[in-house]
Formats: structure tokens, C-alpha cells, sequence
């Protein structure tokens, strides 16, 4: 049992001075007092929850920047990722450990407490099982685990080239499993998760599952376990779905699924007006990664049309080409101002502030895509805290009211100072204590892996 005093938190949506936090020994909040004298672990800074990122390809973060370079007179998602199958061909599971530890530790860093790992670098090159199984997932484990992040780890299910069964390519063969391998490697992974860490499932996409395998596994995983999937991210995805089934990728689903807040529909940028109206009625995450999505010319999610009909969002960074809450967030609410030409739109006469508002959002949807007490600093909940540096030139002198505007969209440099997970600090004063052996290790790494994409 301990307690924590910070100069200011985000207490039920508004500002309290001099917040006082009790928790217990697994790093719940069981009390909250304001206004109370300073106990001995006293925070000079701004407090509120940390963000879960929800969409997360941790291998991807070592080749980030290494696909900007034109490859033909249309490139596109498809031809980035070809890109990106090369690389996956040459990992080791020791490499993937490396670089996962490195990018958690930037999450950490960044302001993320929890991340969705939507993991399918599963086999050997050329298919073959390792001898675990598991060996993949172990080192996405140890890498959370390492850096003190919360893991909702989602192994993929990945049968498919295409809508129909199409067989996998080569380049695909590391990713495959039978339904009935992939739930041997489900319960086996149940065991394996330590605290703070969660067991989901993520079907590849729908062009890449078959519909039987989605009954069989949801039947067969518990009620409460987090189901994710891509979907319509590219028109091509559209089209096909189409000629498969009559249907577009959302559409068939709603069709198919009682579609409740335990999944967690990734990108689905391509919606009709009758899909987003029908999606948000679900209770679904919309899981959004706009540097991703940006970076490979996938469009522009209805997010004015959804928030209005009060569905739910997560943000997630996905192939890592950024690392940071903020710019997710900021390119999130630009893209549509870009889009409408219009400022502010998604406030509200009862949420005024445009990035409060989609900060709060945010919180809201990556509580329930991964499945982790957090989203809010309340007893029950797991204290999962950043602060603010109320001595950071971006937020000096600033009011309470416009504390996280600032914070989303002034600057580039982020003041997040401090960072807790379950209880436990993980960056004090901008600093994870292992910092530098995580980022030695992969320095190594990427000296070896330089000329993989030559």
C-alpha cells in the first residue's frame, strides 16, 4: 500500500489541486483524496490516464522510414507491403525481441500504458513451427514485460492470400495457421501471460480467415476476450469483398457477428453512411492509426459522422512510423478539419475543447479494446498515470480548462515526464531506468539487419 500526491489531476473529466492516491499492492487505486497534505512520494506535475495504444505491429518499428522510396508509377498499401514481407522474412525471434523492448519502450516514454500487439511473425522462414510454438510470442511477452507496458496480446490468425481461400504466398508462410493449430497456440499463450498482460484474438482480415474459422475460434476463446480484426482499409479490400460476397468487408460482418465493445474493427476507413451509422450502434471500437493510415494513402475514417452517433475510438500506431499519442490524436482531428474545411468539429457545447474531448474519446476506446482496468483515474481502476511537466514552455501559464489542448496541439516535443503502470513507475523525470541496455541492444540489431531492404 502506498500513496502518491500530484500537484493537479484529471479527476471524473475536471481538474483537482493536490490529489492524493492510495493503491494497493498490485497498483489499484482504492482511494482518492484532494486538497490533503503531501504524503512521502510527492509529483510535481499535471496527472491524468495513460493511453492505450490498440494497434500494434511490433516488428514494423525496425523498418519505419525504409519504404519511402518510389517502387513503381502507382505505389500504394500493396506495394509497401511487399516492402514489408521482405523484411518480416529475416527476423529471428532474438531480433524480435530486440526490437519490440525498443519500441516499448518509446511507447512508455511517449505517454502509452497499454498496448494491443497484433502479432502474426509466428513461424520460421518458409512456414516450419519453431520448436514453441510460441517462440514469437514469448519474445513480445518478454519485451512488455521488460519495460513494465500492459500487453493485450492478440496472435493472429492468418489462412489465407486472399477472399475465398486463395493458399498463402511464400512470402506469407511465417504467418499461417490451421484453425485447429492456431488453438493449440491459444491456450498454450493463456498461461504464459504475466501481470498486467491480457489474451485476445486478431483475425488477419476478412480476406485472410475463412467464415468458419471465425465461429470456431470465438466459440472457443472466453466471452471477455478481446476480438480484433483489419478491415476495409483499402478500396482493393472493397472490391474484393464485394466479389466475394456481394457484401463490403463492414457490411458482411455486421451481417455475420453480433458485434458488441469486445471487438475492435482496425482501421475501417472505407464506410458507407449505413455502415458507420450500424458500427456505432454496436458499441465496437473503430481502432484508428492516422500516421499509418496516412502514410499509406489509405483515406480518411468518418470520424465526424461516428462520434456524432457516440461511437467509440482507440488510437494505435501500428507500423510505428510514429511513436507518439499526440501526433495520432492531432492528425486525427486535422485530417477531418482538411476534410471539411471547418475547425473544432467534434466538440461539443458539453465538451467545448477540441482535444480534451478526443483525448477523453481515446481513453474511453482503448480501455474496451484492451481489456485493462484504465481509461480513468478512479478507485477500482489500475493506476495507469502520465504527468504533465507544468514546467515544460509548452505548458506554462496555461489554464486547466485548455491543460490537454495544449498538450495535443501545441509543440512537438512532449512534456509527459513521468509514467505509471499498475502502480509502478516506469519513467521518472523523462527517463526509463532501462533505457540505455534496451537501446544498445538495439543499436546491435539494427547495425545487423541495415541491408536487409538493399
Amino acid at each position: 500500500m502506498k500513496k502518491v500526491n500530484f500537484t493537479k489531476a484529471l479527476i471524473e473529466g475536471q481538474w483537482q489541486d493536490d490529489v492524493t492516491l492510495t493503491l494497493d499492492d498490485h497498483g489499484m487505486i482504492t482511494a482518492i483524496t484532494s486538497g490533503s497534505p503531501a504524503p512521502a512520494d510527492r509529483v510535481s506535475g499535471y496527472a491524468l490516464p495513460g493511453l492505450a495504444n490498440v494497434h500494434s505491429h511490433a516488428f514494423q518499428r525496425a523498418m519505419a522510414g525504409l519504404a519511402e522510396y518510389r517502387t513503381s508509377n502507382s505505389d500504394s498499401f500493396w506495394s509497401w507491403r511487399d516492402v514489408m514481407y521482405r523484411f518480416a522474412q529475416k527476423l529471428t525471434p532474438e531480433d524480435l525481441a530486440t526490437i519490440a523492448a525498443q519500441l516499448y519502450l518509446e511507447m512508455v516514454t511517449a505517454g502509452y500504458t497499454s498496448v494491443a500487439e497484433f502479432h502474426y511473425l509466428h513461424h520460421q522462414p518458409g512456414g516450419a513451427p519453431y520448436d514453441n510454438p510460441a517462440e514469437m510470442s514469448d519474445a513480445i511477452v518478454a519485451a512488455a514485460t521488460d519495460v513494465g507496458l500492459n500487453l493485450t496480446h492478440l496472435p493472429v490468425l492468418y489462412q489465407a492470400s486472399g477472399f475465398g481461400g486463395a493458399p498463402l504466398s511464400d512470402a506469407q508462410a511465417r504467418f499461417g495457421h490451421t484453425t485447429e493449430a492456431y488453438l493449440r497456440l491459444w491456450d498454450s499463450l493463456a498461461g504464459r501471460m504475466k501481470p498486467g498482460q491480457n489474451l485476445g484474438v486478431a483475425f488477419h482480415s476478412l480476406r485472410a480467415v475463412t467464415p468458419e474459422a471465425i465461429d470456431t475460434v470465438t466459440a472457443h476463446v472466453p466471452q471477455k476476450a478481446p476480438l480484433h480484426i483489419h478491415i476495409a482499409e483499402q478500396m482493393k479490400e472493397v472490391d474484393d469483398c464485394l466479389a466475394w460476397s456481394g457484401q463490403r468487408p463492414v457490411e458482411w460482418l455486421l451481417d455475420h457477428h453480433p458485434l458488441s465493445s469486445r471487438w475492435c474493427l482496425v482501421h475501417a476507413t472505407h464506410l458507407t453512411s449505413t455502415e458507420t451509422t450500424a458500427l456505432a450502434n454496436t458499441g465496437a471500437v473503430a481502432g484508428l492509426c492516422p500516421t499509418t493510415e496516412a502514410n499509406l494513402g489509405d483515406g480518411f475514417f468518418p470520424l465526424q459522422e461516428y462520434l456524432a452517433q457516440n461511437g467509440a475510438i482507440a488510437i494505435g500506431s501500428d507500423s510505428h512510423i510514429s511513436v507518439s499519442p499526440i501526433e495520432e490524436i492531432r492528425l486525427l482531428d486535422y485530417g477531418q478539419r482538411l476534410k471539411y474545411q471547418r475547425r473544432n468539429l467534434h466538440a461539443t457545447p458539453d465538451h467545448p475543447h477540441s482535444g480534451d474531448w478526443l483525448y477523453g474519446q481515446a481513453l474511453r476506446g482503448g480501455a474496451l479494446a484492451t481489456e485493462q482496468k484504465t481509461g480513468v483515474l478512479a478507485v477500482g481502476q489500475q493506476a495507469d498515470i502520465i504527468t504533465l511537466d507544468p514546467a515544460s514552455p509548452l505548458l506554462v501559464g496555461t489554464p486547466d480548462r485548455h491543460l490537454i489542448d495544449r498538450f495535443i496541439f501545441s509543440g512537438n516535443r512532449s512534456p509527459v515526464k513521468d509514467v505509471m503502470v499498475r502502480g509502478r513507475w516506469q519513467v521518472r523525470d523523462y527517463t526509463h531506468p532501462g533505457a540505455c541496455e534496451i537501446t544498445a541492444r538495439f543499436t546491435k540489431t539494427m547495425e545487423k539487419l541495415v541491408n536487409l531492404l538493399d
